[in-house]
């Protein structure tokens, strides 16, 4: 089974930056995609950025202040600029292969919390 454990959340002014990581309990090549999500309180799970390949994929909202970026079993999200509305419980997910049997991993989430 793996296990991803996220790090990097936190309490920032509005203009700031954070930088979430992510790791896996597995090799690098066993996974085909690192995404991050984000779920603000009382709202549903969102899709913030994407890496598979090393091809990138953002919501429109975040594109031009967060950066997805991976390093072996590793993904981070850059987060510039951030905004009131970037505060939300962030999640890392990963997808892949152990021999056959897949696996759709997610972290623990971590909170990430923008001032005004």
């Amino acid at each position: 089974q793996v296990q991803l454990v996220e790090s990097g959340g936190g309490l920032v002014q509005a203009g700031g930056s954070l930088r979430l990581s992510c790791a896996a309990s597995t090799s690098s090549a066993n996974i085909n995609t690192k995404v991050w999500y984000r779920q603000a309180p009382g709202a549903q799970r969102d899709f913030v950025a994407s890496i598979t390949r090393g091809v990138t994929n953002y919501v429109d909202s975040v594109k031009g202040r967060f950066t997805i970026s991976r390093d072996n079993a590793k993904v981070y999200l850059q987060m510039n600029s951030l905004r009131p509305d970037d505060t939300a419980v962030y999640y890392c997910n990963m997808k892949g292969a152990l021999g056959s049997r897949r696996f759709d991993a997610w972290g623990q989430g971590t909170q990430v919390t923008v001032s005004s």
